[in-house]
């Protein structure tokens, strides 16, 4: 997004998709960096919006914001098989989410796989492989200590 936007690709109304940066996949990074970006196009007088299944902090300002989208796309979540051209309604009076497809042609969407960057193997990726592959959900919390099963914390 932050390459996009820098070679002046944004320049229209935008809803910016960021999968897996949950809590199996990239372990929820920190992603208010995006929202400078955004800012400009808002200032610009465009409309923007940002989905992710990562997280955000208080940082993220006037850009309006689908957090913790579950289940993560990492684990086959709905933003696995979202598709850059897709249109997206986030309508945050509401708390609404949607994409304008039909529930059909959605399902019958092959979900694109997780594949972390080779470039970041060996940067304490392996390390905690095993906290990402047992966490639950951003929504339950993404404990890694005391996981009886995929969905169940103690």
């Amino acid at each position: 997004m932050i390459k996009a936007f820098q070679e002046g690709e944004l320049n229209h109304d935008v809803v910016i998709v960021v999968r897996f940066q949950g809590p199996s996949a990239n372990g929820m990074p920190e992603l208010h960096k995006l929202t400078p970006s955004l800012g400009v196009l808002q200032d610009k007088g465009f409309n923007v919006a940002l989905v992710t299944d990562g997280r955000m902090s208080g940082a993220s300002g006037k850009i309006p914001a689908a957090i913790h989208v579950t289940p993560e796309a990492a684990k086959g979540g709905p933003l696995a098989s979202v598709r850059d051209g897709d249109i997206i309604t986030l309508d945050a009076a509401k708390g609404e989410l949607s994409i304008d497809l039909t529930p059909e042609d959605f399902a019958a969407r092959k979900a694109v796989p997780f594949k972390p960057d080779s470039s970041v193997l060996g940067f304490g990726r392996d390390l905690f492989g095993l906290f990402r592959k047992g966490c639950t959900s951003a929504e339950e919390g993404a404990a890694s200590f005391g996981v009886v099963s995929d969905t169940t914390a103690v």
